[in-house]
C-alpha cells in the first residue's frame, strides 16, 4: 500500500504557549512519536494581526479568554523564524492558520508550506480572497458550515484553480462520541470526487476507534491537537499527549491496512455553530456612519468578538450590497437589522437558490463547471410560469444536457429540424407532449423526440431529467409561438453558478 498518500498534522496548542525552548521540545518529542512510520507529517500552528483582528476596546481585555490566550502567545518574527526552522530540522512539514487578510502575506513571507482556513473563516469572504492571492495549497475545515456554503467554498476555490483539500470537522471541545459526523467523510468525497477528504480531531485524546471509522471512510489526512505537559504548562480535554498520540497513530497505520467504507452524513448541530461563533469576524463602523451609507471597506472594519444578531466578514460578498438604516457610531457593531440587504441579480440568485434545492431533493449531481442557462421565454418575471433551467454538460457529435423543472412550469412548444433528442427522467414527474399527444412520465422513463417533432413539457410536483441528444445547434430551435423568437433576451447564461451568494 502506498502509505505517502497519508498525511498527518499536529496542532501546535496556542503556538506552543508562546514559549520558544516550550515549543522545541514539544516539536523534538513528536519527532521521537513518528520516526518510524512511512508518512508525511506537518506541524500547524495560527497566526493573526492583533492590531487588527481585536476590537480596540478589547485590547488588553483578558476577561475575554481569547483576547488573553492570543496576546499571551504572541511571538516576534525572529522567534517565527526560529521555531519554523527548528521543525523543518526534524523533518516536518509547516502549515499555518492566518484568521485576517493581513496575516495571509505574512504566513507566506515565512516559508509556510501550506495555508490552513479554520471552520470560523470557512465563508470569511474577504479572508479567502486574500488566500486566493497567494500560491499555497490549501487545507479548509468545515465544522458548523452547511453544503451550500461548502459548495460556494469549493467552487470559488476550483474556479481561481487553487489546490485545495477539505476536512471534515466537528467544532465541538472534546467531541461526544454521538456527534462524530464522521460518515460526512464518504458524502463529501461523493460530492467532490477531485477532492481529498481530511479529518480533524476533537474527540476525547484516548479515544481510538474514530481515526479508524474516518480511514474508512475514505479520509487520507488528518489533523490532531498535540501538547506536552509540564510543571509549568498543562494539558486540555481534546489535546493528545505523547503516549496517547503514539498510541492513537498506531491505531491509525493499522486501520490504514484495513479499509472498509461506510455511507451516511449528518451536517452540524446547534452547539457546535455558538461554540465557532466568538471566532468570528463581526463588522463594526470605522467611522461614524449616517443613514442610507453604503457599506465598503472604507468604512468598516473586522473584528473580534461578534455580537448575537451582528452582521459577520462571513457575510460580507462581492455579490451582496448592505445599505444603513440608521446611524452608527464609531467602532460600534453593525447588526443585520442595521442595514438593508441588495443582492445583485436578485432574481437570478433566487432562481439559482430554487434550483438548487430541486437538484439536492433530487440527488442528481452536477458537475461543477457546468454552464447554467435559464431560460425565461417570456421574461424573467414569469420565469416560474414559463421557463427551465439547463445545465450543458458536454456538446460535441453527441450532447447531454441536464433541464430543472420546477414545479408548476412549461416549457412552451417547439421543435428540432436537425436535432433527434431523448428524455430521461431522472427525477420528479414530466407530462410530455409531441405532436398533441400527453405522455407522462416519471423517474425512469424514456422518450426519444425526432427532428421535426412539436413538443411541449412541464411538471406538476418538479423534475430532473436527462436530455442525451445529437450536437445542439443554436439556430436549430423553433418556437410556434412568434413572440418568444421576437425576445432576444430570453436565456441567461451563469458560468459558477454555485459560486452565488444562498
Amino acid at each position: 500500500m502506498n502509505t505517502k498518500k497519508y498525511s498527518f498534522t499536529f496542532e501546535i496548542a496556542n503556538n506552543h504557549m508562546g514559549d520558544l525552548s516550550h515549543g522545541k521540545a514539544l516539536l523534538e518529542s513528536l519527532a521521537e512519536v513518528v520516526r518510524d512510520y512511512d508518512y508525511e507529517f506537518l506541524v500547524k500552528f495560527q497566526f493573526r494581526d492583533l492590531d487588527t483582528f481585536i476590537h480596540p476596546d478589547y485590547k488588553g481585555n483578558h476577561d475575554y479568554k481569547f483576547v488573553k490566550r492570543f496576546e499571551e502567545t504572541l511571538l516576534t518574527d525572529d522567534q517565527w523564524n526560529e521555531i519554523i526552522n527548528h521543525a523543518k530540522s526534524l523533518n516536518f512539514g509547516v502549515m499555518c492558520t492566518p484568521f485576517d487578510e493581513n496575516s495571509v502575506p505574512r504566513v507566506v513571507s515565512m516559508g509556510f508550506d501550506v495555508l490552513k482556513i479554520a471552520s470560523c473563516s470557512f465563508t470569511d469572504w474577504p479572508l479567502l480572497e486574500e488566500v486566493a492571492n497567494q500560491k499555497l495549497p490549501i487545507i479548509a475545515s468545515t465544522a458548523g458550515c452547511t453544503i451550500e456554503e461548502i459548495d460556494s467554498v469549493v467552487t470559488f476555490f476550483r474556479n481561481r484553480e487553487k489546490k485545495l483539500k477539505i476536512m471534515h470537522c466537528v467544532g465541538l471541545y472534546p467531541t461526544p462520541f454521538n456527534q462524530l459526523n464522521i460518515s460526512k467523510i464518504s458524502y463529501l468525497l461523493k460530492r467532490y470526487p477531485d477532492l481529498e477528504v481530511g479529518y480533524s480531531t476533537h474527540e476525547n485524546p484516548k479515544e481510538k476507534i474514530p481515526v479508524t471509522l474516518a480511514i474508512g471512510q475514505g479520509a487520507t489526512f488528518f489533523e490532531k491537537h498535540v501538547a506536552l505537559p509540564t510543571e509549568k504548562y498543562g494539558i486540555n480535554e481534546y489535546s493528545s499527549s505523547m503516549e496517547d498520540l503514539s498510541e492513537w497513530l498506531e491505531t491509525a497505520h493499522q486501520s490504514i491496512l484495513a479499509l472498509n467504507n461506510v455511507d451516511q452524513y449528518t451536517f452540524m448541530n446547534k452547539d457546535e455553530i455558538d461554540t465557532l461563533m466568538d471566532l468570528k469576524r463581526g463588522v463594526f463602523a470605522k467611522d461614524n456612519l449616517d443613514q442610507n451609507t453604503l457599506l465598503g471597506k472604507e468604512n468598516y472594519f473586522v473584528s473580534i468578538p461578534p455580537v448575537q444578531g451582528q452582521l459577520l466578514a462571513n457575510d460580507l460578498s462581492k455579490f451582496i450590497k448592505y445599505t444603513t438604516n440608521k446611524k452608527i457610531n464609531l467602532n460600534q457593531p453593525i447588526m443585520k437589522s442595521d442595514v438593508e440587504i441588495d443582492y445583485e441579480g436578485k432574481e437570478l440568485v433566487d432562481i439559482r437558490n430554487a434550483v438548487n434545492e430541486l437538484v439536492k431533493e433530487s440527488g442528481v449531481i452536477i458537475p461543477y463547471e457546468a454552464e447554467m442557462e435559464i431560460s425565461h421565454h417570456y421574461g424573467i418575471e414569469k420565469f416560474y410560469e414559463t421557463g427551465i433551467t439547463m445545465f450543458t454538460v458536454v456538446n460535441r457529435d453527441y450532447c447531454k444536457k441536464i433541464i430543472a423543472v420546477l414545479a408548476g412550469q412549461n416549457h412552451p412548444e417547439q421543435y428540432h429540424n436537425q436535432k433527434e433528442e431523448t428524455f430521461h427522467v431522472l427525477y420528479g414527474d414530466l407530462d410530455l407532449i409531441l405532436d398533441g399527444e400527453l405522455t407522462s412520465m416519471r423517474a425512469g422513463h424514456v422518450v426519444t423526440v425526432l427532428p421535426g417533432v412539436r413538443h411541449i413539457f412541464s411538471s406538476k410536483n418538479g423534475c430532473i431529467l436527462e436530455e442525451i441528444s445529437s450536437t445542439h445547434i443554436i439556430d436549430d430551435s423553433f418556437y410556434t409561438d412568434p413572440e418568444i423568437s421576437k425576445n432576444k433576451n430570453r436565456k441567461t447564461f451563469i458560468n459558477s453558478w454555485l459560486d452565488f451568494p444562498f
